[in-house]
């Protein structure tokens, strides 16, 4: 019988012998026939359960791959456990090196100790404070990282790279405006009508004026705009040095002697720290619009009375209070994004965790980061 004859699908055939019952596997015992390689082994165990020996005959087997021998193998496990002594016959050296390696072997699950919930529980919780500990000092050191290298380009501004400087404040700043100006737009607009609606109550509806222009001057423009920049552009820049952390390319600019926070990351934050200011005023101001519509259409305050009113209401230290928190947001998003995106593993699973965790602890940081800046200009009386 040629090669070409013994091809087909797997099978189980049992031969009486003088010295015990004999199985002939004929077939393809390979991976493509996985529920019939299945059905063949059950058909293997019951037939020889049936004598104390049985000789498996793999003569006429024309190909076998591992899912075949682990399931061969795994029937002959089940045999030996029933007291079933089992032997190969003609069984080729290819076969015979599967068989070999592809053996089958049982996992046991390993027993979960037995602890106290609150002990876990506080356990968790300080784990979750050291690994907090860790990653401050991680951060710490990353910026220190950073400062020097930019220290090392302003003695060597032949180093620096203005054309990646610039892409990036395109794609950073100029490209974030219109999802900027909208949702701010849309805040402004709520924040007017419900203040307008609360304060009617009272006869104050003036006051909406000064309630918009101090709330989104001080804390909502800058607040949403870096909520929003940490989430569409810190998010990006950690997947792009994650992937390339993965295919090896910040290990081949190493290799070529350049260093990847000078190449890669102090443009990516350098574009930040610039474009976040600028989205922060247009944040502003598209929201001071929304509320002046809203404040035109659902309060009467036409829009002289409520620039009027703004001008009363604010002064030139409530709108510098915003613009004086974006810079350091900008840049706190933009180490964490780098420092996440350079701790991306070799899988996907691991990039897209770095990223969902550069999103969080950047959202983290800058609400952090507003209220302490609350604090302090409170105290200075600023």
């Amino acid at each position: 019988m040629t090669a070409e004859a013994m091809h087909g699908p797997p099978a189980v055939a049992r031969a009486p012998a003088a010295d015990g019952p004999r199985l002939a596997l004929s077939g393809d015992w390979t991976l493509e026939a996985s529920p019939l390689l299945e059905e063949q082994e059950r058909r293997i165990i019951e037939e020889a359960r049936r004598g104390r020996f049985v000789a498996i005959d793999l003569a006429g087997v024309s190909r076998l791959d591992t899912a075949g021998a682990w399931l061969i193998n795994r029937a002959r496990r089940e045999l030996a456990r029933a007291d079933v002594a089992v032997a190969l016959e003609h069984v080729r050296p290819e076969h015979s090196i599967l068989l070999e390696e592809a053996h089958y072997r049982v996992f046991e699950a390993p027993r979960r100790p037995r602890t106290n919930p609150i002990v876990d529980l506080l356990a968790d919780l300080g784990e979750s404070m050291a690994g907090g500990v860790r990653e401050f000092v991680r951060g710490v050191a990353f910026l220190g990282e950073f400062v020097a290298t930019l220290g090392f380009v302003a003695a060597h501004p032949i180093r620096f790279r203005l054309t990646s400087l610039i892409a990036q404040m395109e794609l950073i700043g100029f490209r974030s405006v219109p999802i900027i100006v909208l949702i701010n737009l849309l805040v402004g607009a709520i924040v007017a009508q419900q203040g307008i609606f609360q304060l009617l109550k009272f006869g104050a509806s003036s006051y909406t004026v000064s309630l918009i222009g101090i709330l989104v001057l001080r804390e909502l423009g800058v607040l949403l705009t870096s909520i929003m920049i940490a989430g569409r552009s810190g998010s990006a820049i950690t997947a792009e040095i994650g992937s390339m952390k993965m295919r090896e390319e910040i290990d081949a600019l190493r290799v070529m002697g350049l260093s990847p926070i000078e190449v890669l990351i102090a443009p990516r934050v350098l574009a930040l720290v610039v474009s976040l200011p600028i989205l922060t005023f247009i944040a502003d101001m598209a929201a001071l619009f929304g509320g002046l519509l809203v404040s035109w259409w659902y309060g009467g305050i036409s829009p002289v009375a409520f620039m009027s009113l703004l001008k009363e209401a604010i002064a030139m230290n409530t709108f510098l209070v915003g613009m004086i928190k974006a810079p350091f947001m900008a840049l706190v998003i933009g180490l964490i994004a780098a420092m996440d995106g350079l701790a991306t593993k070799g899988s996907a699973e691991s990039l897209g965790l770095q990223v969902t965790s550069s999103v969080v602890k950047s959202i983290f940081m800058v609400i952090v980061m507003d209220g302490l800046f609350a604090i302090f200009f409170a105290s200075i009386d600023y």
